[in-house]
């Protein structure tokens, strides 16, 4: 007998007759562009009417020509675009009772009772506000003879979705909010620009980046450039502060760095609550040290420039869940903001979201920072404690007494990030007192003896160099156990760490079953996943994955862009991944694809046929340009060569192709802000894993343990970082065709096809159940956010 279906499409929600208003409030923010361009698709695919409110609140007020009616067209293009196409003010009028009586009467002159709004706290605030007072509005109308009581019943009720736009991530209720990931890739842009003109000269340079009120923007870019100090507002440092920091530059400089870097906060505070400034740092540290010190100010290059990818989707997927909030809004739900949490989109109350978010500033005026720090959430909380476990070294009499050795080592292809994950682990193994062997070239250099001590200083600067600095191979260890356990004995090894993709999976496996025959192999085992790929089981996310989707959105807008001139024009693009299908299905949501070709949704002639017939009519329309992703495993006789020659023959006379293999480009280049952040904290969280289990498996003087629980992968899982025994993984693999049997983000394909006009099914099981926030959580917990 069948079961019964449980999962809840879309389908069954109709926009018809209904009338949604886009706008974009406060500061701009990288990524707003893309959040419009969602609801406004989204919006007419369902069957509604979408307006935009042009310049922000200031445009509802005014009326007239700043409310337009979208068409699928109107949003073309905007993907790549940065700040938010359609205006953004702040509005003072707004803010009084007669400005949003004119901005009641202009909404219902159009119809309009569906608000989507993104911006910052203040501008959430204002539309619930707006929505409080809506029937009292209606009713002064009336009074006025405005509308008549016909117009007022017809729009008795204004539904509002938030979606959080800032690049300072200062809102209490989402893991990141539209445009922070872009404001870090300048950042870190910079930086990595700074660094090099430093190092030449030997200077330290101090940089103030943007973040009044929250140190986000200062702590993660410290966290992924590896600086020596960071100010920021939440932990204003204690008395004497300025002799530790001149102490800590002057250790470094001796440990043969050649250059610091201090960031600091705009809003940096110290403990009486003064300001700390740029200029009162560089003073300090040339009348302490005599160091030749610069000062630059990062400004507002940081809201500027070309969304990440990372910000794409995120604003696509808040965009079409603010749509599907809207639709099914009532009467009694409470206005929500659409927000990220871990990997998972939910929804919250908005004021819930705002009082908290307010608690926030409250306590950091009452001098409770700590409190502060629990209330900007987990995410916040393990950045600050990641970055407080690296960046302090402490003396060797201070480090708790360990005797335990730790090897650490790069397996399968390069991926960007890995030399972030390797650093962290070599310094925090090394706070935890254990002592930590770099193994060279993987489990080739493993049976080769190629292993040696690593010291904190020798990974000093490796979070934002590319590829793998311990250098990594593919060989499988299965054929040379004999070979690695004596080496294990040699160098007693105490406990692995592996980080690599789905040959790391292989290579843990494999280890874990010759422990029944060496009992060198019966130790902490860990894996952390770090593949372009992005195919390792038991995670949603492998270390390495932004830094390529990041090249491959970066070239499809220059391909995109090159056909600006020539028109009509479809361009075929090949990406890498094996099997798996996750770069050329994200990166085409995050380019804005019309067609992504992959192994996981088998597709026959008829497909490539239909894909054919969609780009001819888009011809027709304004929009003349096609982008077709194809992942290089998709179909072994559909290959690139075969589906250009197709699309060129069945286009002739109305579009003409061009066919790109991306390559190898895909895997080069200077980590992302994500990756580094993102393996700096789970290569810290797995070195804490395995001084747990060495304490636990230590009896008689060695180490020993045989369980599953200790050959582990620690992976992102929706909301939670889990530590996974990789046996029980093997089950949810399909080791053929090396890919996970089930894929979180094949979730996301129904998504970029709505955004391409194409007429599909969308599940949306799991969106749909209003959350709360969280309170203050217990200290313990085992479910960090990254």
């Amino acid at each position: 007998m069948a079961q019964p279906d449980t999962k809840k499409f879309f389908e069954n929600l109709s926009g018809a007759g209904k009338s949604i208003a886009v706008l974009t409030s406060g500061g701009d923010a990288q990524g707003m562009n893309a959040a419009v361009r969602a609801v406004v698709r989204m919006g007419i695919y369902v069957g509604a009417k979408v307006y935009f409110i042009h310049e922000g609140y200031q445009g509802m007020v005014d009326g007239g020509d700043n409310i337009e009616e979208a068409s699928w067209e109107s949003v073309s293009s905007m993907l790549q675009v940065g700040g938010t196409v359609i205006g953004s003010a702040r509005c003072k009028e707004f803010r009084c009772h007669e400005g949003r009586l004119k901005a009641a009467h202009h909404l219902v002159q159009r119809g309009i009772t569906n608000l989507c709004v993104i911006g910052g706290d203040g501008s959430l605030t204002g539309a619930n506000l707006f929505r409080e007072e809506w029937s009292g509005l209606l009713e002064e109308l009336i009074q006025q003879g405005t509308i008549d009581e016909e117009a007022a019943q017809t729009h008795s009720e204004l539904h509002i979705v938030g979606m959080v736009g800032s690049i300072d991530n200062d809102f209490c209720g989402t893991d990141m909010t539209i445009g922070t990931d872009s404001a870090l890739h300048r950042i870190i842009e910079v930086v990595d620009a700074i660094m090099t003109t430093a190092q030449s000269h030997q200077r330290t340079f101090v940089l103030e980046v943007m973040g009044r009120h929250c140190g986000y923007l200062a702590l993660v870019s410290a966290l992924a450039c590896g600086a020596d100090w960071v100010l920021i507002p939440e932990m204003p440092p204690g008395d004497g502060w300025e002799d530790q920091m001149c102490q800590k530059l002057s250790e470094n400089r001796a440990d043969k760095k050649r250059l610091n870097i201090i960031i600091v906060a705009e809003g940096a505070i110290d403990s009486y609550n003064k300001p700390i400034t740029t200029d009162y740092i560089k003073d300090l540290v040339v009348k302490c040290l005599g160091f030749d010190t610069r000062v630059t100010i990062l400004g507002h290059v940081q809201r500027g420039g070309t969304p990440s990818a990372f910000d794409r989707i995120l604003a696509s997927r808040m965009g079409v869940e603010a749509v599907l909030a809207l639709l099914e809004a009532s009467p009694t739900t409470p206005a929500c903001v659409v927000s990220l949490c871990g990997n998972q989109a939910v929804r919250l109350p908005l004021m819930e979201c705002v009082q908290m978010t307010q608690e926030v500033q409250k306590a950091m005026d009452e001098k409770k920072f700590e409190e502060a720090v629990r209330l900007r959430g987990r995410s916040f909380e393990n950045n600050l404690n990641t970055y407080k476990l690296l960046s302090y070294r402490k003396a060797d009499s201070e480090l708790p007494n360990s005797t335990f050795n730790v090897a650490v080592l790069n397996v399968g292809a390069p991926a960007a990030g890995m030399n972030a994950a390797v650093r962290s682990a070599v310094r925090v193994g090394i706070t935890e007192g254990h002592k930590m062997f770099a193994v060279n070239d993987g489990f080739e250099g493993f049976y080769k003896g190629q292993i040696k001590e690593i010291k904190w200083g020798d990974v000093g600067g490796w979070t934002g160099q590319g590829g793998s600095i311990l250098g990594t191979k593919r060989t499988l260890p299965a054929k040379h156990t004999e070979k690695i356990a004596e080496q294990m004995r040699i160098h007693n090894i105490n406990a692995l760490l592996v980080i690599g993709g789905f040959e790391a999976f292989e290579c843990l496996l494999q280890l874990y079953e010759a422990r029944a025959s060496h009992q060198e192999f019966c130790i902490p085992m860990c894996m952390l996943p770090a593949t372009i790929s992005n195919n390792v089981p038991g995670t949603d996310l492998s270390i390495g994955a932004d830094t390529s989707l990041n090249a491959i959105v970066e070239t499809c807008d220059r391909i995109k862009q090159s056909a600006s001139g020539t028109k009509r024009r479809v361009f075929i693009i090949e990406t890498m991944g094996g099997y798996c299908g996750y770069l050329a299905s994200v990166g085409g949501l995050a380019a804005g694809a019309d067609a992504v070709y992959i192994y996981e949704e088998p597709f026959d002639i008829r497909d490539l046929q239909s894909n054919v017939e969609h780009l001819t009519e888009k011809m027709k329309t304004s929009i003349q340009r096609g982008l077709v992703l194809r992942n290089e495993n998709c179909n072994e006789n559909f290959t690139t060569d075969f589906i250009y020659q197709l699309y060129s023959e069945e286009g002739r006379g109305v579009f003409d192709c061009r066919k790109n293999v991306l390559g190898h480009m895909q895997q080069g280049g200077a980590p992302s802000p994500f990756d580094r952040n993102f393996g700096t904290k789970i290569a810290a969280k797995a070195i804490q894993w395995i001084s747990r289990k060495l304490k636990e498996s230590y009896q008689e003087g060695k180490v020993f343990t045989n369980s599953e629980d200790t050959a582990c992968l620690l992976g992102m899982r929706r909301r939670a970082m889990v530590f996974q025994p990789v046996v029980q993984l093997r089950d949810e693999t399909d080791f053929v065709h090396r890919i996970p049997k089930e894929q979180w983000w094949l979730k996301l394909r129904p998504l970029m096809k709505i955004l391409a006009k194409y007429k599909t099914s969308y599940d949306v099981s799991d969106s749909g159940q209003l959350e709360h926030v969280t309170r203050i959580r217990p200290k313990e917990s085992d479910t960090s956010a990254i």
